[in-house]
Order: C-alpha cells, then structure tokens, then sequence
C-alpha cells in the first residue's frame, strides 16, 4: 500500500474510532448534546483542534468526565455550574469564559431555567476519544 493510501486509510479509522467513542460518552448524558462543528490537524505534530457546541437541557449536566488534551470554553447563552478538580466551583453565566487542562476531571451542570449553550474549543491528542467518562 501506497504511504499515501495508509495514511488517508489511518486517518479515516482514526475519526471513526473518535466518533463512536465520542457518541457512546454522551448517549449515556441525558439532556446534554455536543455538535462537532468542526475538526482540523494543526501545526503541532500528533495534536488537533475540536470545535463544538454543547447543549444543555434545564438541570441536565455532564458528568465527571476528561478530554487529551485542553477546553477552552466560552458560554453562549444560560448558568452552568463547572466542578475542575483542584478549583474552586464556579458559577459561570452568559459571556463567561473557562478553561481545563489536559486530563484534568471536571463536570457540568446547568442551573438556569432555561438550559445553556457553550461554545468549546479542544487542542487535543489525534486518534484519542475526545471525551471519556469517570468513575
């Protein structure tokens, strides 16, 4: 096989593999959809960047879960309550901005009476599940 071929036959199992990892974590969350809305390799070798935007249902949540690399948040519309271990809880409303580390365990969870919305940002390892759940 052609390097060419191999890479492009790596990349697309890869993206698959990210997918279904990525829907079995939140088809266990009820009330909580994430839409990729975009994905794209970037100048670091092995990393690739992640767009989406969550959803959040009135008092649904995210439960404690990690991503390989890091989020970079900004809320859209609601109140969400963010647990990132080793800080503080947060309160965060409309126009706020947060971040969590790679690998750091964190959750979330609404507390508006109308449900929120989150833009996020992933600078995250290729080939990883984009998310996975905590015990």
């Amino acid at each position: 096989m052609k390097r060419s071929n191999l890479v492009i036959a790596l990349a697309a199992a890869s993206a698959f593999i990210g997918a279904q990892a990525f829907r079995s974590l939140h088809a266990q969350q009820t009330g909580f959809k994430r839409t990729e809305l975009q994905r794209h390799d970037i100048t670091v070798q092995g990393r690739e960047v992640v767009q989406s935007r969550a959803e959040f249902d009135p008092g649904a949540a995210i439960g404690k879960h990690t991503h390989p690399g890091e989020e970079f948040g900004y809320l859209l519309e609601g109140t969400l309550e963010l647990q990132v271990e080793g800080a503080p809880t947060r309160t965060l409303k409309a126009g706020d901005t947060f971040f969590v580390p790679a690998g750091t365990v964190h959750a979330a969870r609404d507390t508006g009476a109308k449900g929120a919305k989150v833009l996020a940002t992933y600078v995250v390892e290729k080939g990883k599940p984009l998310a996975t759940l905590v015990k």
